[in-house]
């Protein structure tokens, strides 16, 4: 597998991750115009899963450094036919595209390609990885609060079937900062230390909601979408109760009035729609250094 692959923010130091940061700061900063200085810099987008924040996010960091980009539809390729994973991603490698963005439903698609030679980035994987999610997510507390050393935050809902969950426990807890997670016992996950979402809402600094992952096979019997907001989602009850200067994120998309009230999402705490901002600056840092190209210099 390429070096500057991207599977797993596992793959990532802390000194990898705080580089991809600075590089995003300095893409807000100082250099929203600055291009890949290559010519023949293609890149393809495959998404097997349905899409809207990542697939076009990713698009829209690619077209701003300047890259060809190709969008593959698996419905009218040769996957219709039964072509495999791989031989997909090495067609794409043979004719010349040099860094591949993938998403895929099954977990750790990525373990079939280790003979793929170009960069390949996550766009997730199943329930298990989705690492530039959390680099958006990282970035967007840490401009919100400079550190990560002691800052509690909890997560709130779908933690079983959620790769942004695993993705995000693993990164602030490397970086210092205190985890906790709060839902319904049905989807909770080993290893994942659990507070009552009333006293957690109090505790956290940042307040991460996740929407149910029907999809992926959640659900709760007889249970309606206002008893869910009331038992288990953030409503103006539990508003009430956070900090001062806490803030809510979300991955979305977002089920307004199930997980999260309506008014909720685009309130004075809320940084939902600036982690979509957000997540365009991580992803031009995260193709650069795909590319090959070394982290900005600090100021």
């Amino acid at each position: 597998m390429n070096k500057h692959s991207l599977l797993s923010i596992q793959d990532l130091s802390i000194h990898d991750i705080m580089e991809i940061l600075h590089d995003a700061r300095v893409f807000n900063i100082s250099q929203q115009d600055w291009h890949l200085p290559m010519h023949n810099a293609l890149v393809a987008n495959l998404f097997f899963e349905p899409s809207t924040r990542t697939h076009y996010s990713f698009e829209s960091a690619e077209y701003q450094l300047g890259c060809s980009v190709a969008d593959f539809n698996s419905a009218s390729s040769s996957v219709t036919k039964g072509e495999s994973l791989y031989d997909t991603v090495k067609t794409f490698e043979a004719i010349g595209y040099k860094v591949l963005v993938i998403r895929h439903p099954q977990d750790e698609y990525f373990k079939e390609l280790e003979d793929i030679a170009i960069p390949i980035l996550n766009a997730g994987d199943g329930k298990g990885n989705h690492p530039t999610q959390c680099l958006l997510d990282l970035y967007t507390m840490y401009d919100e609060f400079g550190t990560f050393e002691g800052l509690n935050v909890l997560i709130c809902g779908d933690i079983a079937h959620s790769r942004v969950a695993a993705s995000n426990k693993d990164a602030l807890e490397r970086l210092g900062a205190n985890v906790r997670f709060a839902g319904p016992k049905e989807w909770g996950r080993e290893g994942y230390p659990t507070i009552d979402m009333d006293e957690g809402v109090r505790w956290a600094d940042v307040v991460m909601m996740l929407r149910i992952q029907k999809e992926r096979g959640a659900s709760l019997a007889g249970i309606s979408d206002e008893d869910y907001l009331h038992t288990y989602g953030l409503d103006h009850r539990r508003y009430a109760m956070m900090k001062e200067n806490a803030i809510i994120m979300h991955p979305a998309p977002v089920n307004r009035g199930v997980e999260i009230a309506d008014d909720l999402v685009e309130c004075e705490k809320s940084r939902i729609f600036k982690q979509m901002e957000n997540g365009v600056l991580v992803r031009k840092a995260v193709i650069k250094r795909a590319f090959g190209y070394s982290a900005f210099k600090e100021d």
